[in-house]
């Protein structure tokens, strides 16, 4: 293969196959050109496809890659000869996040462990109701007994790493250690696991079965890993046991947009390859091809005042560009107000669309006052990071319907619908048999069908219970046989006798709110029946569950239409791996970046390299901006500007007030004119 449009640096990773490889992609150097470019040269180069993993660590990265090594690769010729035997479609490289990785090796090999290959996946809201039913368990629970944060903390603990440190006083540990083993003996009583489980359990396989660590070597003995700087300490550990014989590791990342040190990204994964690949080969992507040379000087100005980090001087071939624009605002109001001011401006004088343009923040919060602005002045806007489409109630009862006909001794979703909608199974009845099956240690579903359970309940109460495990029964039976049944219809089915729809009808006050609810149902259902690569030929039960595991693993934000013309605001942790034209970075203020908490906790190099990141998303202009004032809690609070704005070089910024006082040439203001007069046309 002979990779065509690459330079030279891109050119040497491509072509480089064997042995440990660390692709330093600096900020827009074209990272997943060349990871695919290296994976269709490796095939060009006759190694086997199934040999090849790629991992990285979203759904929609994986499928971006799968459609461009399509693409790359060489189609199968297809024999024109009706009597000719047919070949088997040749191997396709892996090319998926970690999760979906684990859940492949361990549907092949965890009955090792002692689960069923048909376990669930549970998601976060059901590993809250795990987590209460454990607290309320547990007397005196004390202040810090929020399932969201004993959660995060179990997680923490559960995948070791830096983060794990504020577990090393003993009774803090002792604390975690019950809670963690009560929470995973809760979960595979439901043979299920959580995200977490999936590389857990996964590693486990590695280091108690060698044998299943052999075939997984055998498979894959070429790895790719994009974003390697966001890697935990679990996730290394499973590169490392998977390439550790074979040596052919291919890492790609960049020390200097690792801003998840909160989610548990170990930087020294790639700071410190050496120590585990000491013959890695280094290769460095600097040439950058999204931004101007006036941008990339001030982020390289910027990132260079980080000591650990490895060196790189990002530049372009699309010359110096404009100036970046710093302007201080009296209060965030002003600020919100000028901000769409230029927005504006650029629309009507510069002919710049409102799709071009976007605003990042460093929290959330600093969005309401700018929104506020949008909407006063009717410019249309996009806010990434808005409820998912699968977190809404409707779809949760539905997956959890779904959930429990797989597995009925899913405690979790059995008892978010076993009275959705009412069927005389009230929160107290739940409650007793939630007790009785805690002191048998059984499921709430096994604890339904002890006569002597039901004996002892009201008799409308018992036959309530003995309908609903009918109805279970009786909607589970057409799953389990073979067939090409059609998974839409018999949800339909099922809906209909619940009663679901009409409830779900009846609930919402507004016709067209519930109009919509009905809509997202039917949406859902409709996929059902959509092809799925590894249950063909399986039983709807297989077919269905592969649905659900699909589903829950895409963990991906719906977001509204990318091609509607609006201003995007967004987070800086969000815009990392996006691109905008024109970039304005709101609230750079000391407290806010680098945040207040950051200066206690020793991560002032993350705070630097999140605004690395957020200068490095713009590819034309940018412009930063801080506020004398800020208003939190209703109160106008003093503000000092980000530390960060002394680092920027002087010659790569100017003040915006004294730009724009600049007096215009009579050339560029006729051009001026001119659109303004094409605009109001």
């Amino acid at each position: 293969m002979n990779p065509i449009g690459l330079n030279p640096e891109q050119r040497t990773a491509v072509i480089t196959h064997s042995g440990p490889v660390l692709i330093l992609a600096g900020a827009g150097t074209g990272k997943t050109r060349v990871i695919t470019h290296r994976i269709a040269s490796m095939v060009q180069r006759g190694i086997s496809p199934g040999q090849i993993l790629a991992v990285t660590f979203t759904n929609k990265a994986a499928k971006e890659m799968q459609s461009r090594v399509r693409e790359l690769l060489p189609k199968k010729k297809v024999s024109r000869d009706p009597d000719a035997p047919s070949a088997e479609a040749p191997t396709k490289p892996t090319i998926c996040t970690f999760h979906s990785l684990c859940v492949r090796i361990l549907r092949m090999h965890i009955e090792k462990l002692g689960y069923k290959r048909t376990f669930v996946i549970v998601d976060e809201s059901d590993q809250l109701g795990a987590i209460r039913k454990i607290l309320s368990s547990i007397s005196g629970k004390g202040p810090n007994s929020d399932p969201s944060t004993i959660l995060s903390m179990l997680s923490q603990f559960r995948n070791g790493g830096s983060r794990a440190a504020a577990f090393q006083d003993p009774s803090v540990r002792a604390l975690a250690e019950h809670v963690a083993a009560r929470y995973e003996s809760a979960l595979r009583a439901c043979n299920a696991v959580d995200f977490d489980d999936l590389i857990l359990l996964t590693l486990r396989l590695f280091r108690e079965h060698a044998d299943a660590l052999e075939a997984c070597r055998q498979r894959f003995q070429y790895v790719m890993v994009d974003e390697y700087q966001d890697t935990n300490a679990a996730q290394f550990e499973l590169v490392h046991r998977l390439t550790e014989v074979s040596r052919n590791l291919c890492v790609v990342g960049d020390d200097d947009q690792s801003i998840y040190g909160w989610r548990g990204a170990e930087i020294a994964n790639l700071l410190d390859l050496e120590k585990h690949f000491p013959e890695v080969k280094v290769i460095k992507l600097e040439q950058n091809y999204r931004s101007t040379n006036i941008i990339l000087r001030a982020a390289n100005k910027v990132i260079a005042n980080n000591t650990r980090r490895r060196g790189k001087q990002l530049w372009s071939s699309k010359g110096e560009g404009s100036k970046i624009q710093l302007q201080c605002f009296t209060t965030d109001e002003e600020e919100a107000r000028v901000v769409v001011e230029n927005i504006e401006y650029d629309r009507i004088a510069r002919r710049i669309p409102w799709s071009q343009q976007a605003i990042l923040f460093r929290t959330n919060l600093q969005s309401r006052p700018i929104e506020t602005a949008l909407r006063k002045a009717k410019v249309r806007y996009r806010l990434i990071g808005g409820q998912s489409f699968f977190d809404r109630r409707e779809i949760r009862d539905l997956f959890a319907y779904l959930r429990t006909f797989i597995n009925p001794h899913d405690d979790v979703s059995l008892l978010r619908i076993a009275n959705t909608p009412a069927r005389g199974l009230s929160d107290v009845t739940m409650e007793r048999l939630l007790a009785a099956s805690q002191e048998r240690q059984c499921s709430v579903f096994a604890v339904m069908r002890h006569t002597d359970v039901q004996g002892a309940m009201q008799a409308r109460t018992s036959e309530a219970v003995r309908a609903f495990l009918r109805f279970i029964d009786e909607t589970r039976q057409p799953l389990e046989a073979p067939g090409d049944l059609k998974l839409a219809s018999w949800a339909e089915g099922w809906l209909n006798v619940t009663g679901y729809v009409a409830e779900l009808t009846r609930q919402e006050k507004n016709a067209e709110a519930a109009e919509a609810r009905v809509r997202n149902l039917r949406e859902v259902m409709a996929t059902l029946d959509d092809e799925l690569e590894d249950a063909r030929g399986g039983t709807p039960l297989e077919r269905l569950t592969e649905f659900l595991e699909k589903v829950t693993l895409d963990q991906d934000r719906e977001e509204e239409d990318e091609t509607t013309d609006g201003v995007t605001l967004i987070t800086m942790h969000a815009a990392k791996g996006l691109e905008f034209p024109h970039v304005q970075i709101v609230g750079l203020e000391d407290g806010l970046l680098p945040h207040q908490r950051s200066k206690l906790e020793g991560t002032m190099d993350e705070e630097r390299r999140l605004f690395y990141v957020g200068i490095t998303r713009a590819q034309e202009t940018l412009r930063l901006s801080h506020c004398g004032s800020r208003k939190k809690y209703g109160q106008a609070m003093p503000c000092h500007p980000s530390p960060f704005l002394k680092e920027l070089p002087p010659d790569c910024v100017e003040d915006a007030d004294v730009a724009a006082s600049k007096p215009v040439e009579s050339e560029s203001g006729g051009d001026w004119f001119a659109k303004m007069r094409a605009a109001l046309d």
